[in-house]
């Protein structure tokens, strides 16, 4: 993430930006994120929902409800997220059929982390949720610093037993090599006796 006072969750950083502005727009609300190189934020599952909500718990001192990055889109008539990702999860509230939707941006309740629709015309917000996708690189190279940190560990564990392996061969070859020599000498020495001791017995003979 940019720095330590962003979140990490999953493949995204979130920032929780308390701080009162004044706002003619939603679009000034998501300036906060914008400048910075992130969009208001989106939620897409549960897990997500669950995670922005326990952080809020703990550090916001906000009113309870808090801006989504999300808009009544009337050309399809249907919600959409300012960073364009797809709308795959929602915990509404209040679903109305006919209800006059122009205009209409959505809320996360901070307490119970269900969504409300509501006016995107606001005057002042007491903060903003801004979400930045972890870039590809930055993925990529944590991942690929992760898996040569493993193959490191797992050359030098099989450089080890290898080494273990060579040492034990020659030493049990060196320690046989040994036993052999030691045991042709002696053989050759009981030889090299007992001719001797037959030659004698053979020249004692002749004088007999």
């Amino acid at each position: 993430c940019p720095s330590s006072t962003w979140i990490q969750f999953q493949d995204n950083c979130y920032l929780f930006r308390q701080e009162s502005i004044k706002v003619e727009s939603i679009e000034d609300v998501r300036n906060q994120c914008t400048t910075i190189g992130a969009d208001m934020i989106s939620i897409h599952n549960e897990q997500e929902n669950a995670f922005i909500l326990d952080t809020l718990k703990k550090q916001w001192k906000g009113p309870d409800d808090i801006l989504l990055g999300m808009f009544f889109d009337t050309d399809d008539a249907s919600f959409k997220w300012f960073d364009k990702s797809n709308m795959t999860f929602d915990k509404w509230t209040d679903q109305e059929d006919g209800e006059e939707l122009v205009d209409t941006c959505a809320f996360l309740h901070t307490k119970t982390g269900e969504w409300k629709k509501g006016s995107c015309e606001v005057s002042s917000v007491e903060g903003t949720l801004c979400k930045a996708a972890i870039p590809y690189e930055k993925k990529y190279s944590s991942d690929n610093h992760i898996l040569i940190s493993a193959l490191v560990i797992a050359s030098t564990v099989i450089l080890t037993v290898l080494g273990a392996v060579a040492w034990f061969l020659y030493k049990r070859n060196l320690d046989s090599g040994f036993t052999t020599v030691f045991s042709n000498v002696s053989q050759s020495s009981y030889d090299d006796c007992v001719l001797v001791v037959a030659e004698e017995n053979e020249y004692a003979a002749q004088f007999d």
